[in-house]
């Protein structure tokens, strides 16, 4: 029973799109959404094959969905992807919980959003999806619109917009909608990439991290999810975006470019993506006779298998094997304070007007 407290709700795999009738008595008229990008349900080449054949099918992730594609993407890259992928994500997958990181900190998220709302007095249903994988955008609007929300504000939780990112999130739950004959009424939150709360909470936490450790960074790169350049060109404005977090960011801990540098990684495929590269640039300050350095990810609000592997691991060796010594991989925001500081700031200006 909700009662008059907020609550995340249960994932019940069973959900569908079809309506559901409200719960009673007195259900709450107003749902959240948090959203994140998504993860496979297993740590083996089956679910990873499952979960890559969604993501990579999407035009907004590979624009160019012709047969050129189809030929690479079923002939070569979901033969063989996913047995790798699947080896890395079994260093990092929480074994207790049988699921990803990334899920288990997102439900984190939502809990703890539903339990910071509980001041406003209104009844509030927080609730959390992936984007690509389960539990699937369709199944959480479903039950919010079953406990009987009739004002749903999605929450995409990525600081800067990216059509493969933010826009794919919109695509879907609109996808949902189109098939309701009633339509509850959405919000989309807006990104947050230069707000001042997700600047401080980026700012303290890294300070935070930093005084952990037992050596002091001479470099510390912000490495950002990259993407093609032409998606840049077409008027994508995501690294527009991560270079205004960057700089702020710089502002407020008083570093200089070559203190706090911006990279950008995980790029895939043969085209030229966002420069500079983060493993490239790894290498290279390595090669330069840097021996201590740090990474912080401020476009991941969680963290998942492109920084636990890809970053703390994978990148962690570029930089030992080519000279450097020390190596950091700074946490995600995650459900720490500063990280729910952002999300219950972002929820509060996003609801004005309906509470």
């Amino acid at each position: 029973m909700l009662g008059g407290m907020n609550e995340a709700l249960p994932i019940d795999a069973a959900a569908t799109t079809e309506l559901a009738p409200a719960a009673s008595p007195a259900p709450p008229g107003i749902g959240v959404l948090l959203v994140n990008l998504g993860t496979p349900d297993a740590a083996d080449a089956p679910a990873v094959r499952r979960y890559l054949k969604e993501f990579l099918s999407d035009p907004r992730v590979i624009e160019n969905q012709g047969l050129a594609w189809q030929l690479v993407l079923n002939g070569i890259v979901l033969p063989i992807r996913p047995r790798i992928k699947a080896r890395a994500y079994r260093k990092i997958w929480n074994v207790e919980r049988n699921e990803s990181p990334l899920k288990t900190i997102t439900r984190a998220q939502a809990e703890k959003l539903a339990a910071a709302l509980e001041v406003i007095g209104r009844p509030i249903v927080v609730d959390w999806a992936m984007r690509y994988g389960n539990p699937s955008i369709a199944s959480r609007l479903a039950s919010l619109i079953a406990y009987g929300c009739e004002r749903i504000l999605v929450m995409p939780l990525y600081p800067q917009y990216c059509a493969a990112t933010t826009a794919t999130v919109c695509d879907e739950v609109f996808r949902v909608l189109m098939g309701l004959r009633r339509q509850p009424t959405v919000r989309v939150a807006a990104p947050y990439y230069d707000d001042k709360v997700y600047i401080d909470a980026l700012a303290s936490s890294l300070q935070a991290e930093l005084a952990k450790l037992s050596f002091s960074p001479e470099i510390i790169l912000a490495s950002y999810h990259g993407m093609p350049e032409e998606y840049v060109r077409k008027g994508d404005p995501y690294q527009r975006q991560c270079i205004e977090t960057t700089r702020l960011l710089r502002e407020a801990l008083g570093y200089d470019e070559s203190k706090l540098m911006l990279t950008f990684q995980s790029r895939f495929g043969r085209a030229k993506w966002l420069e500079p590269y983060t493993d490239q640039t790894v290498k290279a300050l390595a090669k330069r006779d840097v021996k201590s350095l740090a990474i912080v990810m401020p476009g991941f609000s969680a963290d998942c298998l492109e920084t636990l592997e890809e970053i703390a691991v994978e990148n962690a060796h570029i930089f030992r094997k080519h000279g450097g010594e020390n190596f950091a991989a700074i946490p995600c925001l995650n459900d720490s304070a500063p990280g729910m500081q952002v999300l219950e700031q972002m929820a509060r200006r996003e609801l004005k007007g309906w509470v």
